[in-house]
């Protein structure tokens, strides 16, 4: 089948014509999608992709011995491939194919929290996703493991001296922390958090999910242990999702789940399992969703990234500019480095109000905790309405999604 990838140079308009359903328009105006930090809009690439593949090649992988089966599998484990490409990753036996990062960060905690004992710790940081709290949470409940936070300032930043101080003692034998806030937009300084966990005896799980969609991520340079993030955010299906691990590390955890696919031999004295990275995949795989994922990897790494960072960055700065000028507007986080997520409260307003209203006028934003109750604790807030951009998302929306907004607040003057 063919395949549709993106144009080599950063063209807005160009990209927003390769996604059918920005065309689309709600309650007969059109749509302004500023909700891509949750999941991003798929191409006509990954579309064609996933439904070729069910029109023409459709069979189990892996197992069977005819023709379209051994076609599948070379699709579906073409998307390891391309993830090995996009991370950068050493082989392609590092990159584990999960359903998503919570997924990841799961197996994670029960894998390679088997290898702690009573008394290791875990650090993650006060801006943290839900996904990379509760399973750290479950593994202190249950195997003894001290869980303890790294805070933010009031900026949004990671308070690095205080991360340095929890590796002091030399107990922590993992740090798991988001390379990209999903509330705040904050890029965290992975280089040296990395470096000062390895100096303190400890390994890096970073989560990417948010970072991997507006930065490229070298693995290798980064020297980073684990990178988990999920395909839906990046152009992809929902359903798959990727965690890179190096090899050794991988290859001393036990695995996740059990059954097919991640065994070698099996009796019913004792079973074996295969080497990595199937150890760790268990089931019949996500066949379609890896082969959509192939697609949304490969049109976005002909993207010209460096012009698509500089529209990104434009983007987020005239954002912050334009909200943070409407009276009763607050705009949370001034990280020097941050991605394209913009979150803001209006005074006198629920942030499930402000969104309500503002899909009155086509407009798709987020409200709620965004799944980090804690950071919204910090900042003394229950919920904020988020605003979240992508490679297709232009300026004039950021005007009219500022215009609304500035109507909005007539409402609770």
């Amino acid at each position: 089948m063919d395949t549709v990838l993106a144009p080599p140079r950063f063209d807005v308009d160009a990209i927003r014509a390769q996604f059918p359903i920005l065309r689309e328009t709600v309650r007969g105006k059109p749509l302004v999608f500023l909700d891509s930090a949750a999941s991003a809009q798929k191409p006509t690439a990954v579309i064609k992709a996933m439904t070729g593949a069910m029109e023409h090649t459709y069979a189990n992988v892996h197992r069977g011995l005819h023709w379209m089966s051994e076609r599948a599998t070379e699709a579906y484990e073409a998307c390891r491939d391309a993830a090995q490409i996009l991370l950068n990753a050493p082989t392609r036996d590092e990159i584990v194919i999960v359903r998503n990062t919570t997924e990841g960060i799961n197996l994670l905690a029960h894998s390679f929290g088997a290898l702690m004992r009573p008394g290791d710790a875990v650090v993650i940081s006060a801006m943290e996703h839900h996904s990379n709290i509760v399973p750290w949470q479950m593994l202190r409940d249950r195997a003894g493991v001290e869980l303890r936070v790294a805070p933010v300032t009031d900026s949004g930043e990671l308070d690095f001296p205080a991360y340095e101080a929890l590796l002091a003692d030399g107990r922590v034998k993992l740090v798991a922390i988001t390379h990209m806030s999903n509330v705040l937009g904050t890029v965290t300084p992975a280089a040296r958090i990395i470096a000062a966990a390895h100096e303190a005896g400890a390994k890096v799980m970073l989560d990417g999910s948010q970072a991997v969609v507006h930065r490229r991520v070298d693995v290798q340079a980064l020297d980073v242990d684990f990178y988990v993030w999920t395909g839906h955010k990046l152009y992809g299906p929902t359903g798959i999702g990727i965690l890179y691990g190096k090899r050794a590390t991988l290859e001393a955890m036990p695995p996740f789940l059990g059954g097919g696919d991640m065994i070698s031999t099996v009796t019913f004295a004792e079973s074996r399992w295969a080497a990595v990275p199937h150890k760790f995949e268990a089931g019949t795989p996500p066949i379609l969703e890896g082969i959509g994922l192939k697609a949304a990897i490969d049109w976005f790494l002909a993207l010209d990234h460096a012009a698509m960072e500089a529209h990104e960055r434009a983007l987020t700065e005239h954002a912050i500019a334009r909200l943070s000028a409407i009276q009763g507007v607050r705009v949370l986080g001034a990280a020097q480095d941050r991605g394209g997520v913009v979150p803001f409260t209006l005074a006198n307003a629920h942030a499930h109000d402000v969104a309500t209203l503002l899909d009155r006028a086509g407009i798709a934003v987020r409200a709620g905790h965004h799944c980090a109750q804690p950071l919204m604790d910090r900042f003394g807030l229950e919920s904020s309405a988020r605003a979240s951009f992508a490679a297709y998302t232009t300026l004039a929306e950021i005007d009219f999604l500022a215009d609304q907004v500035e109507r909005v607040r007539g409402f609770f003057a």
